[in-house]
């Protein structure tokens, strides 16, 4: 059943599909409420020029919650993990479309003490992801390499999560509109659900 506890929300300043989600509100303090309040975690968008975000940013939420953090990025360097274990993030975003040698930066998150999120928006992709031994799964239910633009919804996660390593943790990210969609992906075996848009609008509330 879902509870809060199933529940990670995304901290993304703008959304290249509906603008500025924060609103005028100051997401420290947001991101204080939420840890009262029981969720599982919070994700920190830290790509600059699509979504407002920076490290900086990561840095301050990580500084005032003791909640896991999970930085989302296009990660492509030792480098970028290196920067998200000095931040202070426990966990980093590995996006199967876009990251170069995500063999290489797999192997160096867990040398970093990193949890690596492994994502996936397709069959072939889970195949990697299982190849990888990832031990936590984000199904993507919209297309980043469109900029998530696309209307995708939870029936993505319904559809790959029937593939995904019965040890693997599975996270239900994006296209998160209500809690119906959430206890859908819960109820197919999501572990949690990543909420952004819907939550920052006012349509999710935890």
């Amino acid at each position: 059943m879902l509870n809060n506890k199933n529940i990670i929300i995304d901290f993304k300043a703008i959304s290249p599909k509906d603008g500025d989600l924060f609103g005028g509100r100051n997401p420290l303090e947001v991101a204080r409420s939420l840890e009262k309040a029981g969720v599982l975690g919070l994700s920190v968008v830290t790509e600059a020029q699509n979504f407002g975000g920076s490290l900086k940013f990561l840095r301050d939420i990580c500084n005032i919650v003791s909640l896991p953090v999970l930085r989302k990025d296009f990660i492509k360097t030792e480098k970028d993990l290196q920067d998200t274990v000095d931040c202070g993030a426990q966990s980093v975003l590995l996006i199967v479309a876009t990251v170069p040698d995500i063999e290489k930066l797999y192997a160096k998150s867990l040398e970093l003490k990193l949890i690596p999120v492994v994502e996936v928006h397709s069959q072939s992709e889970m195949e990697i992801a299982k190849k990888l031994g990832a031990k936590v799964i984000g199904i993507n239910n919209k297309d980043i390499t469109n900029l998530e633009k696309d209307s995708g919804t939870v029936e993505k996660t319904v559809e790959l999560i029937k593939s995904a390593p019965p040890n693997a943790f599975v996270i239900s990210e994006s296209g998160i509109k209500n809690r119906d969609d959430a206890q859908r992906a819960i109820d197919s075996g999501a572990g949690a659900v990543l909420v952004g848009t819907a939550f920052w609008k006012g349509e999710f509330v935890v």
